[in-house]
């Protein structure tokens, strides 16, 4: 293949010409092991493939069999593990020597009734012609499908393929050093010799793969399982190193290399191979199992910084780096994600200068060598001594090597290896940085992307929950909300804290089922709706019922959780409603703690005419009402009653006079897998009780005469004698328009506080008084308002339940 790069080097491209070089160091090695996965790797990093994959034909002849790949999952791409040779699928026709190239519409028209992906797929279908014939299968994600660059290095790469005989033995049969586990019972034969190597005999072997996994030094545990259990692997090749516990001694390094081969009908699937002692063959730097850990590492990374993390774990002490550093190309500037170490002092003083101790960002432009390591998309390696800048020479003095970590046609950033001491880089070791490199700056994109959409969303959440909660009188609150730790799962749980007239408080907590930006919004929208009806002057039940029909109408898949508590802040007292949502935790003054016995109703959006009782809740000062979610107190494996008890168990044991560090302490300690919404609020009684008197104003001719009366009166038992004219004349007035204007039953409320006295009279009509803008002479009416207007010290309208209140407010003495 050298000689190819040599001949037709002119009229190609760089990147084919990159390829041909990749493909070239790793077809040195034919005995290399893991060198067909290698080569598919390639694909990922020249082509652009998201998914790439090599398929054989089966022992009977009938299919192809996926024998090895690279890139995500198969399942993410609706890629199958076997195919009929006698159906016309793109892997079919490749194999017969048709290569095929298709595109979403292709795609979306041979699928038919199966199941086709969300995304917008591009598929490549190659022959391989060597070693019995087979397939190469490349499925890429990027805009415009395959292009020129793309299929010619696809083609480099399929001519590249071999298919090495994969190790398996008859039932029954004697394995050299080898083992045969069928992976649906977990039995397993092995080969005398590698018993041997676990320290065991054929005598007291059970023929369980659990007794040999149980020899295993706990911290390779992991990475084991992954390739010896079935739903965390794809069909095809598998090499891995890990040791051995011994009774006397240090472990043992052995090496285990395999085929996992799909079963047939009726027989399960099959992992066949050897393990050989690997402690005098083991190197660190051509492990191929140190790629295959990090594309693991990678495929679960979703951060920027996860990513460069896993490349940290993957490269540095494998190589014996002195430092490494990986960092994000954004408009022609490095910004450093992951420094290892990273203590300033470990860098070069020009990076500090510069960079400063936060090391955010530098210009490429600052390091020519790198700049041009970036344009050429060529990774760089330097020995000791060569002439560098210095802010590159500090990094490695020993031996320096630069990885553009390329994606698609674009590069991601790079990967910066130093080492102090003299370093030689070898045919292995280069290829193995490349590879890593490939595999990098593909997940450095998918991390960047996902960072992105994760501020979005996280965006979206801030803004459909409260900024701040508000000041209450006679009481405290304080709210916490935490989202989930895993990937994107942004939640539906929300919260809520609504002032109401009369000194009246709305706790509202809830959970919309799902944990995407659709559940987000319909979080937002059941938020919003609730507020509304509660600020209406609806009963909780009424509120929880409105809210109930609202979700229903909307025609949704979602349901949701809510909890509504009324607090009356003069009285001490509250009703709750719970629609299919954990009930209140109380917390006494004495610090003694209790679930609420709040009887519940239906979720919302389940059942349209859904029952939804209010419970009675008794406080006294000092007591807290602590409502959450269940993302707080329920996790796998653990009854939701026992996790409700553990809480109301922090609870007792926590400081009430501070509800912040409560609120902490609460999250802090709790088992925690899912988003929580977390709402205290401590009911410490109003020091100044309003009083209040109301008068039902009936519709006879001296109504107004009688609510003049019961206003005069009632100043006067409350001590009220001077300045009460003017608020004799706001009832009159008030009064007179509700009687006028509007049917049914009005309702006079007087309420003194502080020296200020509030009148508000309701009706039963929803519509708000207009204050004219100008009266004519000959005018008869529309004076009352601008008289209240004139009179009292501030007036307004409120809407409450099946109606309006109208109300003015007077200083008097």
């Amino acid at each position: 293949m050298a000689n190819v790069v040599g001949e037709g080097a002119a009229g190609r491209s760089t990147r084919t010409l990159r390829a041909e070089s990749a493909l070239a160091v790793i077809a040195a090695d034919a005995d290399a092991p893991g060198r067909v996965r290698t080569i598919l790797e390639q694909a990922l990093v020249f082509a652009g493939a998201a998914f790439v994959g090599v398929y054989a034909p089966s022992a009977d002849g009938e299919a192809l069999c996926l024998a090895e790949s690279a890139g995500v999952p198969r399942t993410l791409c609706g890629v199958r593990d076997s195919y009929p040779l006698a159906e016309h699928s793109p892997v079919a026709e490749a194999y017969r020597g048709r290569p095929v190239w298709l595109g979403p519409r292709d795609l979306a028209a041979q699928a038919r009734s199966r199941r086709v992906p969300r995304r917008d797929l591009h598929l490549a279908a190659l022959p391989v012609r060597r070693n019995g014939g087979g397939c190469l299968l490349a499925i890429g994600e990027r805009p415009g499908g395959f292009d020129t660059d793309d299929r010619d290095c696809l083609g480099l790469v399929a001519a590249a393929v071999a298919f090495p005989a994969p190790p398996a033995a008859a039932d029954g049969a004697e394995l050299p050093g080898g083992f045969s586990l069928a992976m649906d019972t977990g039995r397993i034969r092995v080969d005398p010799d590698v018993l041997e190597l676990f320290g065991l005999d054929s005598e007291e072997f059970d023929g369980r793969v659990e007794t040999l996994l149980g020899l295993t030094v706990p911290e390779d545990l992991p990475a084991l399982m992954s390739v010896v259990e079935a739903d965390h692997m794809t069909i095809g090749e598998r090499e891995l190193e890990f040791r051995v516990l011994q009774p006397g001694g240090p472990p043992k390094w052995v090496r285990l290399r395999g085929r996992l081969m799909p079963g047939g009908e009726g027989r399960p699937a099959r992992l066949s191979g050897s393990v050989a002692d690997a402690s005098t063959l083991r190197s660190d730097i051509t492990d191929v199992a140190r790629v295959q850990r990090l594309a693991a590492a990678l495929a679960t990374a979703v951060t920027v910084r996860d990513v460069g993390k896993a490349v940290v774990a993957a490269l540095r002490r494998p190589l014996r780096a002195d430092r490494i550093a990986l960092a994000e190309l954004e408009s022609e500037r490095l910004v450093v994600t992951v420094l290892d170490p990273p203590e300033p002092e470990a860098w070069p003083e020009l990076w500090r200068a510069e960079w400063r101790s936060e090391w955010p960002d530098a210009p490429v432009r600052t390091m020519p060598t790198l700049a041009a390591a970036l344009r050429e998309g060529r990774a760089g390696m330097w020995p000791a001594g060569s002439p560098l800048e210095p802010a590159l020479a500090g990094v490695g003095p020993g031996g320096l090597a630069v990885l553009p970590l390329p994606a698609g046609n674009r590069m991601a950033g790079a990967c910066l290896i130093g080492w102090d001491a003299p370093h030689d880089f070898g045919a292995d070791e280069r290829a193995l940085l490349t590879a890593a490199a490939g595999l990098a700056g593909q997940a450095l994109m998918r991390a960047r992307a996902f960072d992105a959409e994760h501020e979005l969303v996280g965006m979206l959440q801030r803004q459909l929950l409260p900024r701040r909660l508000p000041r209450l009188p006679g009481a405290v609150a304080v709210a916490r909300y935490l989202p989930s730790t895993a990937g994107l799962e942004l939640g539906g749980d929300w919260y809520d804290v609504i002032p109401l007239p009369d000194n009246h408080v709305a706790l509202v907590i809830g959970d919309v089922q799902g944990h995407n930006a659709g559940a987000a919004t319909l979080m937002g929208q059941m938020r919003t709706a609730l507020r509304a009806y509660a600020v209406e002057g609806h009963p909780p039940d009424v509120v929880v019922s409105h809210a109930n029909r609202l979700l229903m109408d909307m025609e949704t898949d979602l349901f949701a959780t809510c909890c509504y508590v009324d607090v009356d802040l003069e009285e001490g007292f509250a009703w709750c409603v719970r629609a299919g949502h954990l009930p209140p935790v109380l917390r006494h003054p004495d610090g003694r703690t209790e679930i609420a016995e709040a009887e519940g109703g239906p979720p919302l959006g389940v059942v349209r005419q859904g029952d939804f009782p209010m419970s009675p809740i008794r406080l006294q000062p000092g007591t807290m009402i602590t409502l959450t979610t269940d993302g707080l107190v329920e996790s796998p494996g653990t009854d939701i009653d026992e996790g409700m008890a553990r809480f109301a168990r922090l609870l007792s044991e926590a400081d009430a006079a501070h509800l912040g560090p409560v609120a902490d302490t609460l999250l802090g300690k709790a088992p925690r897998s899912d988003d929580v919404a977390l709402l205290l609020l401590r009911y410490d009684g109003m020091t100044a009780r309003p009083l209040r008197e109301s008068w039902t104003v009936w519709r006879v001719p001296q109504a107004v005469g009688h609510a003049r009366r019961f206003t005069r009166r009632t100043l006067r038992s409350w001590g009220v004698t001077e300045d009460i004219d003017a608020a004799l004349l706001a009832v009159s007035e008030l009064v007179t328009n509700a009687l006028v204007h509007t049917d049914g039953r009005v309702r006079l409320d007087l309420t003194l506080v502080g020296g200020r006295l509030r009148l508000a009279v309701a009706d039963t009509s929803p519509r708000t008084p207009v204050k004219p803008t100008s009266i004519g002479w000959e005018a008869t009416g529309g004076r009352g308002i601008l008289l209240v207007e004139a009179v009292s010290a501030d007036w307004g309208t409120l809407p409450v339940s099946g109606g309006k209140q109208v109300w003015a407010e007077f200083v008097v003495r």
